[in-house]
């Protein structure tokens, strides 16, 4: 019966870093829906014109087309044992469509990880982000993970600058709106008895410690 871990986290909580550590221990694929909707509208598959169509008028893609894209990456073999899904759902109502998505495959959601971190700690560790302007865009926190030379990457040299989307204000509100959105969908997981508080603040191997020992009990 194939595994499926949902990992969810506010801006910052370090949900890329788990995804990747995750990914590797239990060899689940990272199924990102915003990596999915680049993809297809890279490739311009059916499902990403369609979704071409509705962004190219302002608004909002249907469920259907997402819980679509979802439905055509985990039909691949490399997603036979499960998935790890990052970015979906992110209402209620998505959650049910999961639901019913994941049941064409024989399988449920195993466990929902919610990495948890105040928002003065969240909006420390994203201020403090700068990224580089070279073809990789390495990234770089300049209080947990600086550059040896200020204001240079380490890898090829160029030049790091900050995000407008990584500035105080603009994180503040991505923030509020994702706890907005997402609380109900705590509560509904939390209800099915699936959901794992993991304590984001700890240091990277705490952290990965927490996720191991959530899955392996839960998978």
């Amino acid at each position: 019966m194939p595994r499926y871990v949902l990992l969810f986290g506010p801006p910052g909580a370090g949900k890329g870093t788990q995804a990747q550590i995750l990914s590797a221990e239990f060899g689940l694929p990272q199924v990102a829906s915003g990596d999915l909707f680049r993809d297809n509208l890279k490739r311009m598959t059916p499902l990403g014109q369609l979704a071409r169509q509705y962004m190219d008028k302002g608004e909002l893609v249907p469920d259907d087309v997402t819980v679509g894209m979802i439905r055509d990456r985990l039909s691949w073999p490399d997603a036979k044992p499960g998935a790890l899904l990052d970015g979906f759902p992110r209402t209620p109502p998505q959650a049910q469509a999961l639901d019913g998505l994941l049941a064409e495959f024989d399988g449920q959601v195993n466990c929902v990880l919610f990495m948890k971190v105040r928002e003065r700690i969240l909006l420390e560790r994203l201020s403090s982000r700068w990224v580089c302007r070279g073809p990789q865009q390495h990234v770089y926190n300049i209080i947990t993970n600086p550059p040896q030379v200020p204001g240079r990457c380490d890898q090829d040299g160029a030049e790091l600058y900050q995000r407008d989307d990584d500035k105080v204000e603009v994180q503040a509100k991505r923030i509020r709106v994702f706890m907005d959105q997402t609380a109900p969908l705590i509560e509904f997981y939390a209800a099915r008895g699936v959901l794992v508080e993991i304590d984001g603040e700890r240091s990277v191997a705490e952290v990965t410690a927490q996720v191991r020992a959530a899955v392996a009990e839960r998978g």
